[in-house]
């Protein structure tokens, strides 16, 4: 699975999205757009995240600009990744 699809499937589990997240393209807004993305479902998603790719995120690795679109959040999860 690329890492594009595990971003996505992990957005449609932790925001409740019924599949709504198979519409998604890179340059999809978030934060701001998406209304379930909430300061908690942040949160949830970051932990999410973590366990299920198993990535560490530190508080200070984190702005507004990681969650500004699918492809930011992405391409974020992928340099972890690396």
């Amino acid at each position: 699975m690329t890492t594009e699809k595990h971003v996505l499937r992990i957005l449609d589990e932790v925001l409740s999205l019924n599949g709504r997240s198979s519409a998604f393209t890179r340059n999809t807004l978030l934060l701001g757009a998406l209304p379930e993305l909430d300061s908690m479902a942040v949160v949830s998603l970051l932990t999410a995240l973590e366990e299920q790719l198993g990535i560490v995120v530190a508080d200070d690795e984190i702005d507004g600009a990681t969650f500004a679109s699918v492809g930011s959040l992405i391409d974020f999860v992928a340099a972890k990744l690396d």
